[in-house]
Order: structure tokens, then C-alpha cells, then sequence
């Protein structure tokens, strides 16, 4: 029925967020900034769907000496999972506004923010292991220190002060999910209208 379909202009957006989801491929989604006195210029680690990249090299380097795992993108089963996930994400948003059903969008919206959630719960889950699990050989240990990154915002780590912040991608991730948040009060709106409207009509 005609109440069941999505604005048009509503699926053109829809349409538009998978798009945007496909590009998250090649960019990166989070970033971590390190900065340090002997580190004037700053480092960052930059995570993208498939790898690391930025100053990881360097990173790893100094992370050993406090008996920090080193990184390395083979490591990680998400590397090789999520751009699958994110693949698929796109597809199904350009699918939901080609078919423009309603109940598909609201199943839609429940599924991107469960993929969301989990995703922050894995990544904290990955940085309180990376943080936590320390080599007790290294050459620096000190009692009762952990080096877990912040999950959003700043963390002060020894002499180095942690940023943690969403990237292009995880930018794109949040506009993506705020755009169709606000499409389905739009349509939950147009809705509550067009049942108003008949009720009067009868």
C-alpha cells in the first residue's frame, strides 16, 4: 500500500548513505594521535577497514620497550571481516531505498545501530587487551601501569598523551547513522499525518 512506501526524496538520501558507506573502504575510519616532547611533530595511527596505517612502525617500536604487543593487521579477524560488513551495509541501504518499504528502513536503522554498538564494544575490548596484556620481560615495566588508549577523547599515557577520535570513515559511520535516524522520525511523522488525515476523512 501507498502509506507503506518511503518519501521519495527520503529513499534518494537512503540511496545516497550507501554510497557514502561504499567509500568508507578506502578511507581511513579512526585515528589515534600521540603526542610527546621527543615527539614534536606528533604520531597517529590510522585504522581502516582492511589495515593500519600512519606511524604504526614507530609505534610498535616504542610499545615494546613498555611490553606492548606489536600491531600487526594479520592479527585482527576484523580486518578481513568488516569490509564485508561494511559492503554489505551499503548494499542493503541502496536496497531498502530501491523497495522504499517503511518496515524495512526501521529494521534497517536496528541493524546499523547494533552493527554500531558492537563495533565500540569490540574496539574497547581490543584496546583493553592491547593496553593490559603486557610482556612482564620488557625493558620498562611500571608497577600497577596500563596502557590502554582512550576509546573517544584523551588519555594521558606516561610522557605521551593519547587522542582517540573517529576519522573520514567514522565520520561518514555517524552522519550515515544520524541521517537515517532523522529519516525514520520524518517518516514516523508522515505517517502519524496520514492516519490523522483518513481518521478525519471517515
Amino acid at each position: 500500500m501507498q502509506h507503506n512506501k518511503i518519501n521519495i526524496w527520503i529513499r534518494i538520501g537512503i540511496a545516497v548513505c550507501g554510497v557514502a558507506l561504499f567509500a568508507v573502504q578506502f578511507v581511513p575510519i579512526w585515528r589515534i594521535d600521540l603526542d610527546a616532547p621527543q615527539y614534536p611533530e606528533g604520531l597517529r595511527l590510522l585504522i581502516y577497514a582492511n589495515k593500519l596505517g600512519g606511524d604504526f612502525d614507530i609505534i610498535n617500536g616504542l610499545n615494546h620497550y613498555i611490553g606492548m604487543k606489536t600491531l600487526h593487521a594479520n592479527d585482527f579477524i576484523e580486518f578481513t571481516v568488516l569490509p564485508y560488513i561494511i559492503g554489505f551495509f551499503a548494499l542493503l541501504f541502496i536496497i531498502v531505498a530501491a523497495v522504499g518499504n517503511k518496515k524495512f528502513m526501521y529494521v534497517l536503522l536496528g541493524l546499523f545501530a547494533a552493527f554500531g554498538i558492537l563495533a565500540m564494544v569490540d574496539f574497547w575490548r581490543w584496546e583493553y587487551n592491547y593496553g593490559h596484556n603486557l610482556d612482564p620481560k620488557a625493558a620498562i615495566i611500571v608497577p600497577g601501569m596500563a596502557y590502554q588508549p582512550p576509546l573517544i577523547g584523551y588519555k594521558q599515557l606516561l610522557n605521551f598523551g593519547a587522542y582517540s577520535i573517529p576519522d573520514i570513515g567514522g565520520w561518514i559511520f555517524i552522519a550515515v547513522g544520524i541521517l537515517l535516524l532523522i529519516f525514520v522520525i520524518i517518516e514516523i511523522r508522515l505517517n502519524s499525518k496520514i492516519k490523522n488525515l483518513f481518521q478525519c476523512l471517515q
